[in-house]
């Protein structure tokens, strides 16, 4: 496969994964978050375990001692993650959810350096203040006011925690794939497993007979997209594109969600759009892009925005 054509594949992901935020958007309206999280897992299990299976059929059932941690990253990466990320959606625009979801890279290399002592440049820290700022316009909406007043949107900070317990997860994941040696998609596979279990108590929770009958084909699709394109196939491209170009040079291609996000979201959703969201989305891409960039082998050995490491 050609560099070229996996350029092109990493762009076709990136936009596949922008469109988890508007499907999302246009999910919570049907479903509550928890059952969306649910149910955009259980959808996918079959899918992830098939290819899981085909892929190393003689390593797809993992070992007694590897259940606890594929069991905490299930929680912490997958559930958390998306239970957060859905309630965000339900109180902020899909422009908002995305950006500030983009600065995963800046909140793991902050991670990283706090917690196993990675160092960081100069050009990466100039990328992680340049992030932030750009995240500070986006919840403030440029005005300053709101944070003297402490009065930020709800499903901003909804976000903001979601974005830290996927950062977790990416450093908490490479540390447990060296240690029990085991492979990017065997680790998905159980976290989306762990996922759809822990998630039923709390589907049950929220009494699917008070949604479930007027639920419209449109919400399933929705569903159902956010299963195939953003998880499954978004996984499988991103997955070929590590090994191939390596994992930094794939990150990058992650700047690319928030810029498909707000188009899709004014076309789609109608949400308002303005020079401010412009230059926010601006400074926190080229923010991701410092923290990001191939400028070390070091870099190659980072964990990706996606939680993935070039560990295959």
């Amino acid at each position: 496969m050609s560099v070229n054509r996996v350029y092109a594949m990493m762009v076709l992901a990136a936009f596949f994964w922008s469109g988890a935020f508007i499907t999302g958007k246009l999910a919570v309206r049907e479903f509550p978050p928890f059952a969306l999280t649910f149910f955009r897992f259980f959808f996918a299990l079959p899918l992830i375990f098939v290819i899981l299976y085909k892929h190393q059929p003689d390593k797809w059932l993992p070992h007694k001692n590897e259940w606890p941690p594929l069991i905490m990253l299930g929680l912490i990466g997958t559930f958390l993650y998306h239970a957060l990320f859905f309630t965000s959606l339900q109180y902020t625009t899909a422009i908002n959810s995305s950006l500030i979801g983009s600065t995963n890279p800046m909140i793991t290399a902050v991670l990283a350096a706090m917690f196993i002592k990675e160092k960081i440049s100069l050009v990466r820290m100039a990328g992680i203040m340049l992030s932030l700022l750009g995240v500070i316009l986006t919840v403030t909406n440029g005005q300053w006011s709101v944070l003297t007043a402490l009065s930020l949107n709800y499903g901003d900070i909804l976000m903001l925690l979601a974005v830290g317990s996927w950062a977790c997860y990416s450093l908490l994941s490479r540390k447990v794939m060296q240690k029990y040696k085991l492979s990017p998609i065997l680790l998905t596979a159980y976290t989306f497993l762990t996922c759809t279990v822990i998630s039923i108590p709390f589907v049950l929770w929220e009494n699917p007979a008070t949604y479930l009958p007027t639920v419209t084909f449109g919400g399933w699709l929705s569903i159902l997209y956010m299963t195939i394109f953003a998880s499954v196939i978004g996984y499988l491209v991103h997955l070929i594109a590590i090994e191939k170009i390596g994992a930094a040079k794939s990150a990058i291609f992650i700047n690319l969600v928030p810029v498909f996000t707000i188009i899709q979201s004014v076309y789609i959703l109608g949400e308002p759009f303005s020079l401010l969201k412009l230059l926010s989305a601006a400074i926190i891409i080229s923010g991701v892009y410092l923290t990001t960039r191939p400028d070390a082998e070091k870099t190659e050995n980072l964990p990706t925005v996606l939680g993935k490491s070039d560990s295959k």
